[in-house]
């Protein structure tokens, strides 16, 4: 499984985002909306690709929940070919159900928590349906 990004949440985005610009070094690539209000920007460290997703979850958003040292950590991040395969696999392996396997903006998304809790996402293109040729 490539991994792919380390999310982490943060409760003032415009802070966090001058912080590891400015600070760190990171450069944003992509800024998004989440269907169920959060939004997000990933930034990457030219020097090695890594990536670092800032999450906003505004208050009465699905995953907002009160800060308290230690939930920072948001979720890490790989990238599966076929999402819903590993979903079952890594559920198989120890993992417990987190968000079942769902499709936003074209790409299939899960996330699970490792035997500790941590969230781990899996990340995919959405598979688009063969079309049968016709005869």
């Amino acid at each position: 499984m490539p991994f792919i990004y380390t999310g982490i949440r943060v409760r003032d985005l415009r802070r966090s985002l001058a912080f590891y610009t400015k600070a760190v070094g990171l450069k944003k690539v992509h800024r998004g909306r989440m269907k169920s209000g959060g939004t997000f920007l990933l930034m990457r460290d030219p020097r090695s690709r890594q990536g670092l997703e800032l999450n906003y979850y505004p208050s009465g958003t699905r995953y907002h929940e009160r800060f308290r040292p230690g939930s920072e950590l948001d979720h890490l991040a790989f990238w599966q070919e076929d999402v819903d395969k590993k979903y079952a696999e890594v559920l198989a392996y120890g993992a417990t159900k987190a968000i079942e396997p769902f499709t936003e903006s074209g790409y299939r998304i899960a996330f699970v928590k490792d035997p500790d809790g941590i969230w781990i996402e899996l990340m995919g293109k959405q598979r688009r349906a063969r079309r049968r040729k016709a005869r």
